[in-house]
Order: C-alpha cells, then structure tokens, then sequence
C-alpha cells in the first residue's frame, strides 16, 4: 500500500517500501487494524524512505541540458543499399518520398525537431520543405541556400508522447530549376530531435506546479495545499498548510534554495500520522445511530480495498461533491476494469490462497528435481491469472472451484503433461524436455501465457493448480492432512479443531511400508488421531495423483493411486474431479467463505456475530446474479460494515 500511494501521490516508483519491518497478521491478512504496530525501527524507515522520496521527486538546482538524438544522412530512412558511400548529404529531390526516421521516447514532453541541410535552389525561388511528425506537417522553410558550405538548421518545437514517433524532411516544391536542367532539391545532413526540453524529473513537474506570477510564498501555499490534501486523503486545513510553509520559510532563512525547502515541507507531509495512518475522524461524533462514513473516507475504504493505493481524482471530485455514496456501482465497475485492480489479485487472492508461502517454500530436489524458481515463478503466475481472468470476465466465483479453463506457459505445460491450448493430455508419455507440442505451437511465445481450456475440467479450477498443491505439501511428499486442513479452512470455512496435545506425527521409518494412504491407516489406528483425520484425510486423498509439486502420477512406490473417499456427511467420491462436484454442491458454504473472507480484508477488522446480517445480504445478492464477481465486490462495499460507523450509544 505504501509503494502504491508513493507511485500515485509523487509519480516515484522505486518501491521505497522493500525494507520496511513486515507487518502482522490478523485473521488471515496483513491489513487488520488491530494487529498493526509502527516500531521505532518502522518509524526510522519512514523518516529514511520519505527524504530518499523528496529527493528524488524534487530537483535543487539547475536542470541538466536536453539530450539531442541525431540520425545522419546515409542512416535515414528510406533506406540505401550502401549507406557508407552515401557521404555527408542525402538528397531530397521528390514530394512523395519524405526523408525519416523513427525515434523510440521513453517520457512525453516538448521537444525541439530539427533538420540541418542545404539547398540546390536551380533559380531564384527557394527550395520548400516541411518537418512533420508522425504524417502531420509541423512547419514549412523556405530555404534559400549558398551551397554546400551554407548548412543551415530549421528547427520547431512540437509536444509529443510517448512511445515511437516518426520525424520526416519532405520537399514541397520538386521540379526542374530556370535552366530546365538542374534538379531542385534539399540536401539533408542530419534529423534531429532534442528534449525533452524540460529536462526536471515528471515528479518535480507534477509537484511544483503552481500558477504563474504568484510569489515564493504563495506558491509554496498552492504546491503543499494541493500536495497535503491528497497525501492525507480530505482536503488540508489552513492551519495545516500555514505549517508546512514555515518549513519552506525556514529553509530559505537558512540560505538554502526554495525548492530545498519544499523538500523538506513534503518530508514533513510523508512522515505525519495524517499520511501513514488512515485516519477516519468522525465528522458526526454525537451520533446516537449509526450513520455513513464521510465521503473522503468511503473514497480511502473503496480505494484501499480494490486498488491497495490512494484515491484518484475522479473518487476526489465524487466525494469534494458528496456524491460517492450514490454512485458506488459504476465505482467499484470502473476500479474493477482498472489495471490498479491487480492489487486485489496480489494482495487479497495472494492471502487468502496463501500464494506468498509458495515464495519461501522449499521441496527437497532430491525427491523433485524438476522443480526450479522459474517453475515456482510459473506456478504463483498462473493462480493469479486465473483470478484475475474471473474478477476481469465478472465470472461466477464458483468456477474458482471448478472451471474448464486456466493459464498455462510453455514450462507449466510440461509440468503438467499438456500438449495444446485445448488441454489434452499428454500422461501417458511423460514429458522432461522443451519440444512439446506447446511449445512447437507457440515457438518464441512459448513462455508467454496462453488461456488453456480443458475438455474434461480436471485441471480445472484452483484446487488443482500446482501452486496451491505445492505449498501443502512436505518438502519431501505430499501432506493430504495439510491438503484436506486447506480446502476446509480456505474453501469451505470450517477450519478443523485443533489436534489434541501430544499427538505424535506420522513416523517416516521404515516400520510404517506402502502408499501413503496405507501408512496414514497406520498412523489412524491411534483412537486420539482417528476422529480428526476422518475430517482432513478423505479430501486430501483426493488430490494424491498430484505430487508433491503438482505434477500428475498414477502409481506410488509402484502400487496404484487410491484417490476415493468418503466425507463425514457419508458423500462418496473418488479423485479430484468427483470431488470438486461435491464442492460445487456446497457452494454456498464456499460463497459465504469467500465473502467473510473478503469482508475482512476490505475493512480491515475481523468479522463479529453482529456482522452476519450484512453477509446474508450479499449472499442472497450473490444467488440472485448467478453469484458474478462484480456482484460481490460492490455488495461489500455497500454493506453496513464497509460503509457505515457507530452511534454514540452502540455497544462494542
């Protein structure tokens, strides 16, 4: 969140929060109020991150020169068989065949174009040219020309973007001169393109700007009232302001440049309560009832919740109107379309599911050798497509479960024994080289994802993804305890109870021999570990054709795979497939899961019973739009938790 607000607030995105102390963790996420300290060692990293921030946002002292990007002639485009014996000038002797060359600009700006050259006049009237852009005429020159010694530069200054664009020489008046023998024409010697002119970071542009002819200090005013209001999210007060400009004021009193002082103003700004908390005041604090959040903070809630960042302008010119409230559907349906929106994948999908433990987790490469960090990289990429593409396409949530679709790269694919984007499967002759079909289809996309749509939905859904089979496992094998313990707690919501004391783990001797499932039966034959694993195992089991990095067997220590199961409500499956259905049929304890879970994450608390009416009413929204995405999303920002607060005279 921090990275976020500096990249929206300064324009900086050098991720000033890598070092940061790691936050903890309240049920299940890192953003729950109630668990959040600020240490002295925090506290230190904020003061270091926010004068590494100013300085490098604001520029004290002169801007360096423009850079100037120059092509010669014989390098021009059209271009020539043998530019090396082409020599110092090009002629440009033809209206339709301008003279060009593309440049590549990494920032947008004004920039200088310019065209140094001479002309061959053939009589007295002057050789015509044009510098366009990208198609578009710019400027024409009348050039009139003492020959080769008189090389002059004609030179316009354009605003351009980003991105390629394309600066031409064209002639406009060809033809043959007084004589009816000399050819009229421009001798080109170099295009060139200077800029950005305003060579200051886009930052210090941004910060500092202010209208012209105000003096120092009633510059600084407007630069830190509009920089204060949007880094603590409400408009700044006066008396606000007026201290920040004392900073400024002091700065210069001390001999230093004024830009130096708004540096220092904006240190000031980074390191207050008012930025790196939340605050949310209340604007009606005698209140008997509850009543909504202020506008300003329902656009921080919203923002913080969809986006892990600030507000933009468009949630501050609803809420400066009091009109956010009104207008929280089209909202959350433009944050959602948003490419910010990949925040929620990070960092909610990233919690919930648990992916961040795939970053630490370590299978032994004795066991798996085919594992490596650009398989790791793969498989957390292709859970987070896969919940984008269902936030992104408004989806049903329930296909989260079971979908006949997902994401897949050319390394993945092998993993997982896939031939082709239709899904089919290539078990039967395992794969341990690039070459595949994939990859051959695909040739130098191969690592790119690609949308892969099943015909038989096995890999289908997040159950199956290597990423979450990975991360519950052991190091050394699959764990269908810790498989089993993930789906009731992550899916389902029922976490189970915790194991009684002095419950010993299953032994890996030699005494307890055959499949895993056969030494779990062992290991069950302990009365104090019976009534628990009759909860974990049989849905853990169900995943034991995938081992432990995800990868699909048929056989263990040569004996066949039993996937079947039956689970405590007397429900038979047998294998991943039959028992995502079963799932499927629940989806309503998977729903309201989800939706408990992200309820938590949006407002930051841990759910109460006083919270359950709110969540019935998203869940009877939910079955009413064939249980949509966007159907959620907006429904937990219209809840009471998200949106209102406390009366005066209601309970904790």
């Amino acid at each position: 969140e921090y990275n976020n607000t500096i990249r929206d607030l300064v324009g900086v995105d050098f991720k000033p929060a890598e070092d940061f102390p790691a936050d903890d963790v309240g049920h299940g996420f890192d953003n729950i109020g109630d668990v959040l300290t600020i240490s002295p060692a925090h506290m230190e990293r904020y003061l270091a991150a926010a004068e590494t921030i100013a300085q490098q946002a604001i520029l004290v002292g002169d801007p360096p020169k423009p850079p100037t990007r120059t092509v010669i002639a014989r390098f021009t485009e059209p271009s020539v068989p043998n530019p090396d014996k082409v020599g110092n000038f090009r002629a440009i002797t033809q209206t339709k065949t301008p003279i060009h060359t593309l440049y590549n600009l990494t920032q947008e700006g004004e920039f200088k174009a310019r065209v140094r050259g001479y002309a061959v006049q053939a009589g007295k009237d002057p050789v015509k040219i044009a510098l366009t852009i990208n198609g578009k005429e710019l400027k024409t020159f009348d050039v009139v020309s003492k020959g080769p010694k008189d090389v002059q530069a004609f030179e316009v200054v354009v605003p351009l973007k980003k991105g390629p664009n394309r600066l031409a020489a064209v002639l406009l008046n060809e033809g043959n001169g007084d004589d009816g023998k000399t050819e009229r024409s421009f001798m080109l010697q170099m295009l060139q393109l200077e800029g950005p002119l305003d060579t200051r970071p886009i930052s210090h542009q941004k910060i500092m700007a202010h209208k012209p002819g105000l003096d120092k200090s009633d510059a600084a005013r407007e630069i830190l009232s509009r920089f204060a209001s949007k880094a603590y999210r409400r408009p700044a007060t006066k008396d606000e302001v007026e201290r920040l400009v004392k900073f400024v004021d002091q700065a210069q009193k001390n001999g230093e440049k004024w830009e130096a002082g708004i540096q220092l103003a904006i240190q000031a700004v980074l390191c207050s309560p008012k930025f790196l908390f939340r605050v949310e005041l209340d604007h009606r604090p005698d209140s008997k009832e509850a009543h909504p959040l202020e506008e300003y903070q329902l656009a921080s809630r919203l923002s913080y919740y969809l986006w892990s960042t600030m507000p933009d302008d468009e949630l501050f010119a609803l809420a400066e109107k009091k009109q956010l409230h009104a207008n929280l559907d089209a909202q959350v349906k433009r944050m959602l379309a948003d490419p910010k929106a990949f925040a929620l994948v990070e960092n909610f999908a990233g919690q919930w599911l648990q992916l961040r433990l795939l970053k630490t987790h370590s299978p032994d490469a004795k066991h798996f050798p085919d594992f490596d960090e650009q398989l790791r990289k793969s498989m957390i990429r292709e859970t987070e497509l896969f919940f984008e593409a269902i936030m992104r396409e408004d989806r049903s949530v329930v296909e989260l479960i079971d979908s006949n679709f997902t994401f897949l790269n050319e390394r993945l694919a092998r993993h997982y024994g896939i031939a082709d984007t239709n899904g089919n499967r290539l078990y039967q002759r395992p794969i341990t080289k690039p070459g595949t079909p994939f990859q051959q289809k695909f040739g130098k996309g191969a690592n790119e994802f690609k949308r892969v749509t099943f015909a038989d939905n096995e890999r289908g859904g997040i159950l199956t993804h290597a990423s979450i089979l990975t991360l519950t496992s052991n190091p050394t094998r699959t764990n269908p305890v810790k498989r089993g313990k993930w789906v009731l707690e992550q899916i389902l919501g029922t976490p189970p109870p915790p194991p009684p004391p002095n419950v010993p783990e299953l032994e890996e001797k030699d005494e307890l021999k055959g499949t895993l499932r056969e030494r779990f039966e062992q290991h069950r034959k302990n009365p104090s570990c019976a009534n628990c694993h009759a909860k974990l195992d049989p849905m853990g089991f169900a995943f034991e054709n995938y081992d432990g990095i995800g990868k699909f067997r048929s056989k263990e220590n040569g004996a066949p795979i039993d996937a079947s199961g039956i689970l405590p409500g007397g429900q038979k499956f047998n294998g991943p497939k039959e028992l995502k259905t079963i799932l499927v049929g629940k989806k309503d304890d998977f729903v309201r899961a989800l939706t408990e879970r992200m309820l938590t994450y949006a407002i930051g608390r841990g759910l109460e019973y006083y919270d359950k009416p709110a969540v019935d009413r998203i869940m009877t929204a939910l079955a009413k739009n064939n249980y949509r995405f966007s159907v959620l999303a907006t429904e937990i920002t219209k809840s009471d938790p998200f949106r209102m607060r406390r009366g005066k005279e209601q309970k904790e």
